[in-house]
């Protein structure tokens, strides 16, 4: 089966799917298909941004909670990607969020306005510690 469908910058494709369910609608076997595909582009975002290539314990419920935690992670991560206006790659804001979450900084301000709070940041690591006075 042969459809066409648009690309978000308006052009026509051609995409034939392989199915051997023949007693299916043409809109039903494309709408699997475009779900599958989404779940597809979703694990691996899962598998090149976070790691689960092992489990901390050997548990059905440690790896579910690893599981669970992975994927609210990478909802948050989404939604920030959503409400920022300037366009960010997904990894390049996982690793980012990462190295900030040590840190006091906004991670909506800091996306929006990246100089200012590095500039801030850099400030507070190159100025010396203070130092306690015994008397």
């Amino acid at each position: 089966m042969t459809y066409q469908d648009k690309t978000k910058k308006g052009k026509i494709r051609l995409i034939s799917l392989l199915t051997n369910d023949f007693q299916m609608s043409a809109e039903d076997i494309i709408a699997i298909y475009k779900k599958r595909w989404l779940i597809e582009t979703l694990f691996k975002q899962l598998k090149q941004n976070f790691p689960l290539r092992f489990f901390y314990e050997e548990s059905a419920n440690a790896i579910k909670i690893q599981i669970w935690i992975t994927l609210i992670a990478n909802l948050l991560i989404t939604l920030v990607k959503n409400k920022i206006k300037r366009p960010w790659s997904f990894s390049g804001l996982a690793t980012m969020i990462r190295i900030l979450l040590m840190s006091y900084v906004s991670i909506q301000s800091f996306f929006e306005l990246q100089h200012r709070d590095w500039e801030r940041l850099i400030t507070q690591v190159k100025a010396p510690p203070e130092e306690l006075s015994l008397f």
